[in-house]
C-alpha cells in the first residue's frame, strides 16, 4: 500500500519509479514465503522474473526521465503527456 500511495500521490518521475521497485519487491517477498511455506522452488524462480521486470522497468523509466528532462528541464510526470512521437 506504501508502494500504491507514492504511485498515486507524487509527481516526481524519480519517487513515482521508487514507488513502483517498493510494489515489485513486495510481490517479489510475497512469492518467496509462498514458495517456503509450501516447500516449492516456484517462488524464487518467480521473484527472479520481478528482478528482470524490475530492471526493465527501471531502463525505460530513466530513459524516460532523461528526454523529459532534456527537453522541458523539469521532471515532473505532467511533462510526459507533452511528449510525441
Amino acid at each position: 500500500s506504501i508502494g500504491l500511495m507514492g504511485v498515486l500521490v507524487r509527481r516526481n518521475i524519480i519517487l513515482v519509479l521508487m514507488s513502483i521497485e517498493v510494489m515489485l519487491n513486495a510481490c517479489g517477498l510475497a512469492f518467496i514465503v509462498a514458495g517456503a511455506k509450501w516447500g516449492e522452488a516456484d517462488g524464487q524462480i518467480m521473484f527472479m522474473i520481478i528482478l528482470t521486470i524490475a530492471a526493465a522497468e527501471v531502463s525505460v523509466g530513466l530513459g524516460l526521465l532523461l528526454q523529459i528532462h532534456r527537453r522541458y528541464q523539469s521532471i515532473d510526470i505532467d511533462m510526459a503527456s507533452r511528449l510525441k512521437g
